[in-house]
């Protein structure tokens, strides 16, 4: 039997559909305008010349060297934030003792405390440490804020595991380390790469750690390399547009590359 169509969902599709495209064409129309015709044209129109300057020049402003620096943390802080985790979720399941589960806890305590909260803090020990003004300074602190959620997240995925698993390569004499490499690690790769697109966006995008820690020009990731498209006079939107654009992109393909594990690693990490 042909079922009967579901108008109001199909209403309220379209009207969302068309509060996610509108922006995204705007973006990137506008990136392809000049600013005179930015200001002359109606922000929906079809620019009547377009052009790649705006591109063009964004390799004059430094944007190779923030791309680049923005690559490195977020890589950094995906493969620090994994490193960490997942030993300690693996640790917090496999060994559920008093002094375990506390950490546990403390881990959860994590999830309340905003970065905003202890960037005084923060600040104090980068430079103590001497590290002010680097990549890793950036890293470290957005790592570090990852880890609570990262670890939620994982710890429930590796719960999910059957303990007849566990138990019967115990039996054949595996080792920790066997197991873990074994079996822990092909059966997280759903909550792996959940957790690293995850982590990766808030890396991505993070603004305050860079705003607060670093101040050199060569040190600068790309939230903070788009101030340059901004004067005392006002703002070339067309070039920022084009930042956007080209800022998106590595995003894009980092979500088109774990789209597949993503949902099934959520649903996994808070299945119980």
């Amino acid at each position: 039997m042909r079922r009967p169509w579901n108008v109001p969902a199909g209403v309220a599709a379209t009207i969302w559909l068309v509060i996610v495209a509108v922006p995204i064409y705007f973006v990137v129309i506008t990136g392809f305008r000049t600013q005179d015709a930015y200001l002359g044209q109606g922000p929906l129109d079809l620019p009547t010349d377009p052009t790649l300057e705006n591109y063009t020049s964004l390799f004059g402003l430094g944007f190779p060297t923030y791309l680049m620096n923005s690559l490195l943390v977020t890589a950094g802080t995906i493969a620090l934030v994994l490193a960490v985790a997942l030993p300690a979720a693996y640790a917090i399941v496999r060994n559920p003792g008093p002094a375990l589960r506390v950490s546990f806890a403390v881990f959860l305590l994590g999830l309340a405390v905003p970065a905003q909260a202890v960037i005084v803090p923060i600040y104090l020990i980068i430079t103590r440490l001497q590290m002010y003004d680097s990549l890793a300074a950036i890293v470290l602190p957005s790592a570090a804020f990852s880890l609570p959620i990262a670890i939620v997240v994982l710890t429930s995925t590796l719960r999910d595991i059957p303990g007849e698993l566990y138990e019967a390569m115990t039996v054949d004499g595996a080792t920790t380390r066997r197991v873990f490499t074994r079996l822990v690690l092909p059966l997280a790769r759903p909550g792996l790469v959940s957790v690293g697109i995850f982590v990766g966006l808030g890396a991505w995008n993070g603004f305050l750690f860079p705003l607060v820690l670093t101040q050199s020009e060569n040190q600068r990731v790309l939230p903070l390399g788009l101030w340059n498209f901004q004067s005392q006079y006002g703002t070339n939107v067309p070039g920022l547009m084009a930042a956007v654009v080209l800022s998106a992109l590595p995003v894009l393909a980092l979500y088109l590359f774990g789209r597949r594990h993503l949902l099934s690693g959520l649903a996994a990490g808070f299945g119980k």
